[in-house]
């Protein structure tokens, strides 16, 4: 593999190595093969239900792979972060396979679910790593036209699965949906076998096993609860509410872990970061808006619209088209201008716009009126949908980029799960009154009690609607429109949730390089730094110049000697200072100043990171508005460095040397006494060393 890749402005522009390619086209392969999956039986799906069980079990189909996906992303990514990618990419391609086998075999409707459930631990595999083995090789700043193609991956897999998924299954059944991957996964399993072979020192640490045995349960109880509850089971029932507990129980054991782990399976210092935080809290919330549309709108299409199969899927297609063309558009307009986020919030509008769009549909809509709202989504979805990737590979260090991509996919699973389900229970909930509410009296009495066990599988199923009265699946229809606007008007606040989310995104600057896994722990403290011109470069003290990794050291031997200092009686100022740091605790203070020296100084890679999280509240103090001090201690500092009274020094805004002496530049001054005080710092802190030799 390549070393340090760099592609500054001006520079030439950044182009892939023929190693790069191959594993790219293999990355590409196994997304078609993952995401394929979902986008080919969505058009199905009705039909599948109707069949097999009614439309109590609908989600069930989506739910059993979106549910194991989640469920196995963090700690497929945590894993591959200690062992490698290559191994565990090559499982997920094989044990995905095996999934669609049993799922296209399958007698009944159960075997069905756990084929699914199979497909989604290869799903929950091929996802993540796909993302992450992008962030080992490309950098960020160059990323977003090669995510863009990922994106386009899916979009194509999006257009072309709908099509072929309606007419495999009007012409040769559902069944055949399951096979139509396998060539393609026995293709990509040779070629990564033979192509795909990365760079990887693995960590030292122990397997979080009290972590993967807390969080795994956890996962499923509260996505189960999230599917069964408002359907199967009433939201208030003992089932709904055991479960819920045991979740939260569960979740709290494993936070705990979490913070005591040597090698936590998900490390929540990362959520120290509000850019992480931020994009995980949108990512979810699109998920759950995205894959609701794509699931419900064939519903719409062909429970409302009386559509076939094969039309819901071509209805599907400018959605896609609008996320494939608009994905690679936005990818290389973020590579030339290097600016991300006001495309993220563009397109969340956008997206938002497509979806109020459906909720203005009825049951007298046209094909076009909903192909139109569904166009509008997919140019949304192109230019958000994907950066949230890029927004979180850019903001975490490169010992966890596997976690940190496996995060972001385990919230947009998990916002899949809980968007189908959360969805579906509205579409549900309530469906048989709104059904009975379009129904002529005469009808409406003849009905009676069986009314309560009538479903939208009649109007999904043609056998079913072949002897049926017409004003009886006209009120079919009809129902089922009003629960449809229903479950589309539950999106907008969803949507709102991911404006103000991605709004808190603060923007940095994309990385211009990408390092081997042996210079992962300098690019862990100074991601920027440059290659030194010559073996016998001077190291700058100034901001700007070349040896952003001294002045951080140096930066941390003043908060090592500030720690210091506090602790002595002859210091009460410099206690105070650090009190205030601690929440009133000396000691407190002192250690966060401690650990925070250690992350700047220290070049044990695990060392570093177990520091992060002081440096971070550090920064988080000092960022707040007026400053890490208080008040009080403030005003105490100005009027001590005045030696005057308070009185004087406190009532007057007085009149600074630089205004007064306009030939002085304080700015070169203040440069001076700080290069004086690096001398003096390193003198102090280590007195008898020697100068190093080399």
């Amino acid at each position: 593999m390549s070393t340090t890749t760099t592609a500054p402005t001006g520079a030439t522009p950044y182009r892939m190595t023929p190693e790069h390619r191959r594993v790219f086209v293999g990355l590409m392969l196994g997304m078609f093969v993952a995401s394929i999956s979902q986008t080919i039986v969505g058009p199905a799906m009705p039909r599948i239900v109707a069949e097999l069980g009614g439309m109590a079990h609908y989600s069930w189909v989506a739910t059993a792979a979106m549910l194991v996906s989640a469920i196995v992303v963090p700690v497929v990514g945590k894993l591959s972060d200690m062992f490698g990618r290559r191994e565990f990419y090559l499982a997920g391609l094989v044990v995905f396979m095996i999934g669609s086998i049993i799922s296209g075999l399958a007698p009944n409707f159960w075997t069905l679910v756990a084929g699914r459930a199979v497909q989604g631990l290869g799903m929950g595999t091929l996802m993540p790593l796909s993302q992450t083995i992008i962030g080992d090789i490309i950098p960020a700043r160059q990323r977003g036209k090669y995510q863009g193609l990922m994106g386009a991956v899916f979009g194509v897999t999006s257009v072309a699965g709908p099509i072929a998924g309606g007419w495999i299954t009007d012409h040769w059944g559902w069944r055949w949906l399951f096979f139509a991957a396998l060539p393609v996964g026995i293709f990509a399993v040779f070629v990564i076998a033979r192509f795909l072979h990365l760079e990887h020192t693995p960590h030292r640490g122990r397997i979080d096993v009290l972590g993967i045995v807390t969080l795994v349960p956890a996962l499923v109880a509260i996505l189960l609860a999230t599917s069964w509850g408002g359907t199967t089971y009433p939201w208030g029932s003992a089932v709904i509410i055991g479960l819920l507990v045991v979740g939260g129980v569960l979740l709290a054991v494993f936070a705990w872990a979490e913070l005591h782990a040597e090698n936590p399976l998900l490390p929540l210092r990362l959520f120290r970061n509000s850019i992480f935080t931020a994009s995980n809290i949108a990512a979810f919330a699109l998920a759950m808006v995205m894959f609701a549309a794509i699931i419900y709108v064939p519903v719409f299409a062909q429970g409302v619209l009386g559509v076939d199969a094969t039309a819901s899927g071509l209805i599907l297609m400018p959605m896609m088209l609008g996320l494939i063309v608009f994905g690679i558009v936005t990818g290389v307009l973020i590579t030339k201008t290097g600016r991300y986020k006001e495309f993220m919030l563009l397109g969340t509008v956008v997206l938002t716009v497509g979806l109020w769009m459906l909720t203005r549909l009825g049951v007298d809509s046209s094909e076009w009126e909903l192909t139109a709202a569904i166009a509008v989504m997919g140019t949304g979805l192109g230019m958000a949908m994907q950066q949230y990737t890029l927004v979180v590979q850019n903001a975490v260090s490169r010992a966890d980029l596997g976690v940190g991509t496996a995060t972001l996919q385990f919230f947009r699973n998990v916002g899949n799960t809980v968007g189908v389900a959360v969805f579906g229970s509205v579409m549900t909930n309530g469906l048989a009154g709104a059904i009975a509410g379009h129904l002529p009296p005469d009808l409406l009495e003849k009905a009676g009690g069986g009314l309560d066990n009538l479903d939208a599988g009649a109007a999904l199923d043609p056998a079913a609607t072949a002897g049926m009265p017409p004003q009886v699946l006209e009120a079919i229809r009809a129902g089922l429109a009003d629960q449809l606007h229903a479950t589309f008007m539950l999106g907008l606040p969803i949507m709102l949730v991911v404006f103000v989310a991605t709004l808190a995104i603060r923007a940095i600057p994309l990385r211009e390089t990408v390092h081997t896994a042996g210079e992962a722990q300098q690019e862990y403290l100074d991601t920027m730094a440059q290659s030194a011109p010559d073996k016998d470069y001077v190291p700058g003290l100034r901001h700007g110049d070349l040896g952003a990794r001294t002045r951080e050291r140096v930066l941390g031997i003043q908060l090592a000697m500030l720690a210091r200092s506090a602790g002595r009686p002859d210091r009460p100022l410099l206690a105070r200072a650090v009190a205030e740091l601690g929440d009133g605790d000396v000691e407190k203070g002192r250690r966060i100043l401690q650990h925070a020296s250690l992350m700047l100084t220290s070049d044990d890679e695990h060392e570093v990171a177990a520091a992060e999280r002081y440096a971070v509240e550090l920064g988080r103090r000092a960022g707040v508005e007026g400053g890490l001090l208080s008040d009080a201690l403030r005003q105490e500092l100005a009027v001590r460095a005045a030696e005057r009274t308070r009185q004087e020094v406190l009532t007057a805004v007085e009149p600074t040397v630089a205004e007064r002496h306009a030939a002085v530049d304080l700015a070169q001054v203040r440069q001076a006494a700080s290069e004086l005080s690096t001398a003096l710092l390193v003198d102090t802190v280590h007195p008898e060393e020697e100068p190093a030799r080399a």
